[in-house]
C-alpha cells in the first residue's frame, strides 16, 4: 500500500482506465500525458473520465488557467499547492508538490511556502473571528 494515501480511500466510482479509454477521452488521455510530459493519467483524470463532459471542461480549464501569463508557472503552481493545504487536498498537495518539484522548486522553498500559508491561515482566522472591520483598502480602480 502507497504510505502517502491513506487506508481508508477508496474512489466512488470506477475509474476509466487507460486500456478502456477510448473517443475523447482516449484524445484527453493522450493531450494530458504529452502535456504533462508523464506516460501515464493520473488517477484524478481517470476519475473524471466517468462523465466524459466533466473530464473535457476541466481538462481545458487547466491548460487555460495553468500556462504562463502574467504569473509564471512556478507561482501558479505555488498558488495550486497552498489552496491545496488549505482545503486538505492530500492528492492535490502531492500532485503539485510534484510538479513544482519537476519545475526546480527545492524542499526549503516549498518550507517557505508553507510558512507563508500558515502564517495567512492563522491571521485570517484571527481576523474573522474578531470580525475585525477592513480599513486596510486597496486604491480604487481609476
Amino acid at each position: 500500500m502507497d504510505p502517502t494515501t491513506p487506508a481508508d480511500r477508496v474512489a466512488t466510482v470506477a475509474v476509466v482506465e487507460e486500456a478502456a479509454a477510448t473517443g475523447r477521452v482516449r484524445e484527453i488521455y493522450d493531450d494530458i500525458k504529452a502535456t504533462k510530459k508523464i506516460d501515464f493519467v493520473p488517477n484524478f483524470w481517470k476519475t473524471l473520465a466517468t462523465y466524459p463532459p466533466l473530464l473535457d471542461e476541466t481538462w481545458q480549464r487547466l491548460k487555460s488557467v495553468m500556462t504562463p501569463g502574467r504569473l509564471d508557472l512556478v507561482t501558479k503552481e505555488m498558488i495550486a499547492v497552498a489552496v491545496s493545504a488549505t482545503n486538505g487536498c492530500s492528492y492535490c498537495i502531492h500532485s503539485h508538490t510534484a510538479a513544482l518539484k519537476k519545475l526546480g522548486v527545492d524542499d526549503a522553498t516549498l518550507g517557505e511556502l508553507f510558512a507563508v500559508v500558515a502564517l495567512f491561515n492563522a491571521t485570517n482566522t484571527l481576523a474573522d473571528g474578531y470580525q475585525v472591520r477592513p480599513d486596510v483598502l486597496p486604491p480604487a480602480a481609476t
